[in-house]
């Protein structure tokens, strides 16, 4: 059951809002992984509870693939009285790009593009060709994932390191469904943990995985050794690396459909500067980026500020709101390291004022969505798949309206 359902009708909703004479800019976190795909966190309940600590009003789930999350993240939202935002993660496909090399929102591989869906129904639904398309997907990024464990595992074997990964074993402890890169470091860095009691011991058995290589980080360092773990035995060139099949990829058009037939909002992740100021080429012109969203029917994106300068940040949002664009920010948390749910820039720089406000009305976009989705009327997103950015401000209102009512129930 979705609460939203039995709220008022949207005009009485804000109607009610009017007249509470209050327009506050809330903080809000829009992109947090959960134990269901990789995070930071153990539980979802840790993150309310951060939430809370950090005066965050709003915060989106945001997993690979999968809404397995979807019913935890809403009882805690309840209980916590958080306005939870049910949105999506996948990895898809530009195959045009990737054959001339023009690297999207992953710097590292072209045509790799991120994507994620905003305001999913709840409970999620998908129609079952969708329903089949996504999980012969996940299945594919499992294979891969198993065997890579099986690389591990023979190079292992050929060290006489004494270590072994039972891919079963391994989801059970770390995972709670998907099972990712991520959870294979950590299961490699727990194992050599509980084989070597002392720093140094550990340190000669990384060295020896390593193929030979010492270690670089302090031994201490969680995330920092499970990074480092990564890209000396999972990535391309490391021992345990596995090329992953086209299987495993859909095209965005096909991200689309799986979003838009769960009734959630099409959204692009914009990765932006690097610390050296750079961008990637699909990324490195505003308008020939706008137009290839809104040729796609896209008028959602959303960053993580942390990685990005403030100049940078601030000049790329104001230039997609004024396009009537919903914009939203997040932290991810999809590494081992716990950073504040408050989103800030690179350099721990906060938001200006106008960011927050920005951030918070593309919030506002969403719960709208979701509340309209709940209550089966038209939402932000048409008929025909389009994004009603001419009503934005429409929906900026209706969604105060929502947020306020649930965070004060």
């Amino acid at each position: 059951m979705n609460i939203l359902q039995n709220y008022p009708n949207p005009d009485e909703l804000i109607a009610w809002f009017d007249g509470l004479n209050k327009d506050s800019v809330y903080e809000v976190n829009g992109h947090v992984h959960t134990p269901f795909s990789f995070s930071a966190f153990s539980e979802i309940s840790e993150i309310f509870e951060m939430a809370k600590k950090e005066n965050i009003k709003v915060v989106g789930i945001n997993d690979f693939f999968v809404s397995d999350g979807y019913p935890y993240f809403y009882e805690q939202s309840i209980k916590h009285s958080v306005f939870a935002l049910f949105n999506i993660e996948f990895i898809g496909l530009l195959k045009e790009e990737q054959a001339a090399g023009i690297r999207i929102n992953d710097p590292n591989n072209p045509g790799r593009c991120y994507f994620s869906g905003k305001g999913l129904s709840f409970p999620f639904t998908l129609p079952k060709d969708l329903d089949a398309k996504l999980y012969s997907v996940v299945q594919e990024s499992q294979v891969q994932v198993q065997k890579m464990v099986d690389k591990a595992n023979a190079w292992f074997t050929e060290l006489n390191a004494g270590i072994f990964l039972d891919f079963k074993s391994l989801k059970k402890k770390f995972a709670k469904e998907l099972v990712r890169e991520r959870h294979i470091a950590k299961a490699i860095r727990v194992a050599v943990f509980e084989k070597e009691a002392t720093e140094a011991g550990r340190k000669e058995l990384f060295k020896l995985i390593y193929g030979g290589k010492d270690s670089k980080v302090d031994i201490n360092d969680i995330p920092a050794l499970e990074n480092e773990i990564r890209g000396n035995l999972l990535k391309s060139g490391g021992k345990a690396f596995v090329e992953e099949d086209d299987k495993a990829f859909m095209n965005i058009d096909e991200v689309i459909k799986i979003i838009v037939g769960a009734g959630g909002i099409p959204c692009y992740p914009v990765l932006l500067d690097d610390k050296n100021g750079t961008y990637t080429e699909y990324e490195a012109d505003n308008e020939k980026l706008y137009a290839e969203l809104t040729k796609r029917n896209i008028g959602c994106i959303e960053l993580i500020p942390g990685r990005n300068g403030a100049s940078h940040l601030e000049k790329f949002v104001k230039f997609f709101d004024s396009k009537g664009f919903v914009v939203n920010f997040g932290t991810e948390h999809n590494a081992p390291d716990m950073i504040p749910l408050t989103c800030d820039t690179r350099g721990k720089v906060a938001l200006s004022p106008e960011m927050q406000r920005i951030s918070f009305e593309g919030a506002c976009v969403i719960a709208a969505h979701q509340y309209l989705r709940a209550k089966g009327l038209p939402a932000f997103i048409d008929v025909s798949g389009k994004p009603e950015t001419a009503r934005k401000d429409y929906f900026v209102k209706l969604g105060k309206a929502v947020i306020e009512k649930f965070i004060n129930q």
